[in-house]
């Protein structure tokens, strides 16, 4: 098993990261991709790659919140990242108009900026949607995108409907569940959930967001929840998911 999308350097984990790695690797997750969401948190991803390999994966990115904070030093030096081996995408990026910490304008600005930045090193996406459902689409599929890959990226904790789950799908895109679908007012995912085909949809957690709830910190065990949501909305067993999901995980990636 996999979980595509966790923040594992986050603060939250400072003081017990090995004990959650280790109930990881017990629950038989042998994957862990690790987003940032600025500068700081991407070197930290990169340095967590390059310590728990081949456990930890990393990405690379600035999240729509932080979208106003990147002079073009800055923009220089995630460049830079980009382009470092460690990395395996670019990610968290995206648009965010629930929350707007950073204006809609710069959020766009910085979307097209790191699309440009990951098709010229590469790397697939790992898109962040959440109230901004058309905007997203509009930018991913006017995006060149990665000749030659199968997968051009993913939309993690996916949050929209049957019929964006499946034109993204038709375009390269793969589709990342996380917990909230297990709840019914998950209405958009919940129905994307059962029509999708094997191999199109990854699972994740959000670590440390996302969790059973407000007060406990999620982690990457939780994705085995996820698994078993899906199944139950698939009618199918859970150990079923499991090799597609992982396919999906490669071909995310570029291995496959």
């Amino acid at each position: 098993m996999v979980d595509s999308h966790a923040h594992l350097q986050h603060e939250r984990f400072a003081a017990d990261l090995e004990e959650v790695l280790e109930r990881a690797r017990v629950a038989g997750i042998e994957r862990i991709l690790v987003p940032g969401w600025d500068l700081v948190s991407s070197e930290a991803a990169l340095d967590l790659a390059e310590r728990h390999a081949p456990l930890i994966e990393a990405a690379v990115g600035v999240h729509p919140h932080h979208a106003a904070e990147l002079d073009e030093r800055g923009w220089q030096q995630l460049a830079a990242l980009a382009r470092d081996s460690r990395a395996s995408a670019v990610g968290e990026i995206g648009l965010d108009y629930f929350r707007n910490l950073s204006p809609p304008e710069l959020q766009r600005g910085a979307l097209a900026r790191q699309l440009t930045m990951a098709a010229e090193a590469e790397l697939p996406v790992l898109v962040h949607d959440r109230d901004a459902h058309d905007d997203v689409a509009e930018a991913l599929l006017a995006w060149p995108g990665l000749p030659g890959r199968p997968v051009q990226g993913v939309l993690h904790a996916f949050s929209g409907d049957a019929t964006m789950a499946s034109r993204l799908v038709a375009a390269g895109f793969l589709v990342s569940f996380a917990l909230p679908v297990a709840f019914r007012s998950a209405v958009g995912p919940r129905a994307a959930a059962p029509i999708l085909h094997p191999g199109s949809f990854l699972v994740e957690t959000d670590a440390p967001y996302l969790g059973p709830d407000r007060e406990r910190r999620n982690e990457p065990v939780t994705a085995l929840r996820v698994v078993a949501e899906l199944a139950a909305l698939r009618d199918v067993p859970a150990e079923d998911l499991a090799g597609p999901i992982r396919a999906a995980y490669e071909r995310l990636l570029g291995r496959a």
